[in-house]
């Protein structure tokens, strides 16, 4: 992946395809290969994905990595890229960057979902304290044992019963971790930091652009309820809960998912 300078920070990068530009912003922890699965699914489009500071082969500066520095970080790889618009497609902590991406660059966005998300603030409804501690400490561990990682995570990510059914999920995403450049330990407390101080809620209303809101009923990293409360400050936001599935929730059902996606990113 190149690395282009945005802002104060070394970006890494990549496209794949052609046609309207599509920003994917990742989650928590994770590089921007975490979309790699997903790029075919979005034809008729040239997929940007990054890896946020602190992550994959992008600048890790110290400090707290602030949502609203991760997003001036995606503004100002746009405008590196020559990019004057894009639609944006943000998942968890990705999805709260694209909101204040939104927010802070509306001219800059003319679409946006946001993927199994939060709006911040007292309202939000926050995971149980023993799923935030496994999403840490997996974290914190996936560069030197991705195998133990993934079995703290998996049931934070996906329904027990699902997992249960798809064994092999589990071991793709191993394999994935392996081949991807890894996090250090320390992102994961400088993000969090950042999260915890997020707050969208009160202004989520000057958001002016088409919002798709997709979420997993069953998500118990960022509970179901998070999308109720982005919705009741967007009104003309459009729901998408897919019933049965997590925090990743394309894992449910890639095909179908994805399709409905693409089709009101295209509309």
């Amino acid at each position: 992946m190149p690395l282009i300078k945005a802002g104060n920070v070394n970006i890494s990068y990549d496209t794949f395809g052609d046609g309207e530009p599509l920003l994917l912003i990742m989650g928590f922890g994770m590089s921007g290969a975490g979309w790699i699965p997903s790029l075919p699914f979005f034809s008729g489009f040239k997929s940007i994905y990054f890896d946020n500071r602190g992550t994959g082969l992008s600048d890790k500066p110290d400090g707290i990595y602030t949502v609203e520095g991760m997003a001036d970080d995606a503004s100002n790889l746009l405008k590196a890229l020559g990019i004057a618009k894009a639609k944006v497609f943000g998942v968890s902590m990705g999805g709260m960057i694209a909101q204040e991406l939104t927010l802070r660059h509306p001219e800059q966005v003319t679409k946006v979902v946001l993927g199994c998300t939060m709006a911040g603030g007292s309202t939000a409804k926050m995971a149980t304290p023993d799923i935030v501690e496994r999403l840490m400490t997996a974290n914190k561990i996936m560069a030197t044992d991705p195998e133990k990682a993934f079995d703290l995570l998996m049931p934070a990510l996906m329904p027990a019963e699902f997992v249960a059914a798809h064994p092999e999920i589990k071991q793709m995403m191993i394999a994935g971790a392996k081949v991807m450049p890894p996090t250090p330990p320390e992102t994961a407390d400088r993000a969090f930091a950042g999260i915890q101080t997020f707050n969208a809620y009160d202004r989520l209303g000057q958001i002016k652009c088409p919002v798709l809101i997709v979420h997993g009923d069953k998500d118990v990293l960022v509970p179901t309820e998070n999308a109720n409360l982005i919705k009741s400050k967007i009104p003309q936001a459009e729901m998408f809960i897919i019933p049965g599935a997590g925090h990743a929730f394309q894992a449910s059902d890639p095909v179908g998912i994805h399709q409905r996606i693409v089709s009101w990113l295209r509309n």
